[in-house]
């Protein structure tokens, strides 16, 4: 399936910006199952600062800078996608990887290959999956058993997340502690991304958080609404011996084609669509507006955020 992506995000600035500094990363990962057609970033006011470089994760990074006042940013990605699934690996052609215990796993992930040390990476804590309590370690153990197959604990965890948890885009934002989403059973992808994160690592597995998008289908005999699609995140952990392996515990689903992999990374910070400082006083309200479709034409909606900061040096997530 060939998807047209356009993620929009627009502030408006009650008092105006005289500078600004911003880190995107919206361009779409070429990777197995998923080539990149095509790719065009458009920023409004024109930056006077542009560059592109891939990150350590193997991310592109684009980081830019507005040196006039300004009261609106516009920063739109529009990509073109190719995705299927049918070119990746499939958990069912490695039936052995399905038998490959916690314990085993633990042991083959002592070896120094270079892909077990690049895996190990993710065993640690991040900047937002850290300090994991018992709590969470608790419900990981529920599911992963020494002698259990790490597939099927996987398996198991996605689908206790997902019967487990609310969705509740009111609860969180990205500076809520994983300890209190846990606490509260409730949350958003994201949330729930880097809980299964935490439970695996709790247990010493790698586990990454993926971003992207997910393609909603309208209901039989209903037109698909504008505007109705969004950021996603999902997990991936890695099974020693066949490679890692995505869970989307929202959706209580392992992704498919309607899935698009922007990056990855420890966790949200790493993979942020857009953030950067800025000089201002005064409110500002964010406008986020994704849209995924099969290759063809159509126009975009916005959703409004309100948001407001009296500072002069902001942070944007």
């Amino acid at each position: 399936m060939v998807y047209k992506v356009i993620h929009t995000t627009q502030y408006d600035y009650e008092e105006g910006v005289t500078f600004c500094h911003n880190m995107a990363i919206l361009k779409p990962k070429n990777i197995l199952g998923q080539r990149l057609i095509s790719y065009d970033l458009q920023i409004s006011p024109k930056p006077v600062e542009f560059s592109e470089r891939v990150d350590f994760f193997g991310n592109t990074i684009t980081r830019f800078s507005i040196q006039e006042h300004h009261k609106q940013l516009k920063v739109s990605a529009i990509s073109k996608v190719d995705r299927n699934i049918l070119l990746c690996p499939s958990i069912d052609d490695f039936e052995a990887a399905k038998n490959i215990t916690l314990s085993e796993s633990l042991e083959l992930l002592k070896g120094v290959s270079d892909e077990i040390l690049e895996a190990r990476q993710f065993q640690l804590e991040s900047v937002l999956i850290k300090n994991i309590d018992e709590k969470i370690k608790a419900y990981a153990e529920v599911s992963f058993k020494p002698d259990r197959s790490v597939y099927e604990a996987s398996y198991e965890l996605m689908q206790r997340i997902f019967k487990d948890f609310e969705f509740n885009t009111t609860f969180s934002n990205v500076a809520t502690p994983i300890s209190e989403v846990m606490k509260e059973k409730k949350g958003v992808c994201q949330d729930f991304a880097q809980i299964a994160i935490a439970c695996l690592r709790s247990v010493k597995l790698p586990a990454k958080y993926v971003s992207g998008y997910i393609e909603t289908l309208p209901p039989p005999g209903k037109e698909k609404l504008i505007g109705t699609d969004a950021s996603h995140a999902w997990f991936s952990v890695y099974i020693p011996t066949f490679g890692w392996l995505d869970f989307d515990p929202t959706n209580n689903q392992i992704p498919k084609n309607q899935h698009i992999v922007v990056a990855w990374g420890r966790d949200y910070y790493d993979v942020a669509p857009l953030k950067g400082v800025l000089y201002s006083s005064g409110k500002s309200t964010l406008r986020v507006s994704v849209d995924i479709r099969p290759d063809g034409g159509y126009q975009q909606t916005q959703i409004k955020i309100p948001g407001s900061s009296s500072q002069q040096q902001q942070q944007q997530q």
